[in-house]
């Protein structure tokens, strides 16, 4: 899957059962599902998934706790904008670049 394909589905009601947690969890936070993409990262003890746990401090404000995450993950903190992060860690994580 790339990223267009990742987007488009999000207009179904759940993400692909295929999909592994930090990319389960990136896709509830784009469905404003903030609980449920926290539940499934904070189980991931991988980078992958402490990075988009990271991202989801930084929406929810809570930015020395995403710090932390960053730091966990091994990323720089973000300063762009949410959306931007967003679709970078989804390209990063899917292995493409659009």
């Amino acid at each position: 899957m790339n990223v267009a394909g990742f987007i488009a589905s999000l207009d179904g009601a759940a993400p692909a059962p295929d999909l592994n947690a930090p990319l389960a969890g990136l896709w509830w936070a784009a469905k404003g599902d903030w609980d449920q993409a926290h539940r499934i990262v904070q189980d991931d003890s991988s980078r992958d998934a402490a990075w988009v746990h990271a991202y989801l401090h930084r929406v929810e404000g809570d930015l020395g706790n995403a710090g932390y995450w960053y730091r966990q993950a091994g990323q720089p903190a973000a300063k762009d904008s949410l959306e931007a992060e967003w679709e970078r860690i989804a390209a990063t994580l899917l292995g493409s670049k659009t």
